[in-house]
């Protein structure tokens, strides 16, 4: 059995009960397996966690270096990394929520660890924002509120967001980025056009969008 299959009906029991209700026995039941085989594949329930919020993380943070890499202008780069978090997390909702909601059930080594690479991908959208505010490409009151703002709306679109809603993901995407854009007083709020929008990687954690 492959570690993407286990890990697929861990997000989804972690996503629907969370992790501390969610039993290394209804896991095993979820994928078929006894609790000693499951600990074989994955050696305990944090360990379990840990692999998945380490695979989100990491992901996230290779997926936003490379789609922010191209040119140097700070709107587009803005625009970029705004439409990759969109994307991503539109892309992977229920492993999204549970790399967000669940560090807190973590030992205090693991949560260390997993908040360097949160504060790592964070600091992808600190580092723009700033060069940008330097250069005059941005104007707003508190860079630190304009990026949480950006970053949790980005986020909650793991809640909402449906495949056969109203709006497709490239069209979330673009309204994301003009709202950005707003945001931080910048005249042209399209600098992306939609064949230019970050595709994001389908984790193998991230159950069926039908379970």
């Amino acid at each position: 059995m492959e570690l993407g299959t286990v890990q697929q009906a861990a997000v989804s029991c972690f996503a629907q009960r969370g992790f501390a209700a969610t039993g290394i026995r209804e896991l095993g039941t979820a994928v078929g397996l006894n609790s000693a085989t499951l600990y074989h594949y994955v050696g305990g329930k944090e360990e379990l966690l840990v692999g998945i919020i380490k695979n989100c993380l990491n992901s996230m943070i290779d997926g936003a270096t490379h789609a922010s890499a191209a040119g140097a202008d700070p709107a587009r780069k803005l625009a970029l990394l705004v439409a990759f978090h969109v994307g991503f997390t539109a892309t992977n909702p229920k492993t999204s929520r549970v790399a967000e909601h669940e560090m807190r059930a973590l030992s205090t080594e693991n949560a260390a660890h997993m908040q360097a690479l949160r504060d790592s991908y964070e600091q992808l959208f600190a580092r723009v924002l700033q060069d940008g505010t330097a250069q005059g490409a941005f104007s707003t009151g508190d860079l630190g509120i304009a990026r949480l703002a950006m970053m949790e709306m980005g986020t909650g679109v793991s809640h909402w967001f449906r495949r056969d809603g109203r709006l497709s993901l490239p069209e979330v995407q673009l309204n994301f980025v003009a709202l950005a854009m707003r945001m931080l007083a910048v005249s042209n709020e399209s600098p992306l056009s939609r064949a230019e929008l970050p595709v994001p990687l389908v984790l193998a954690s991230e159950p069926e969008p039908k379970d």
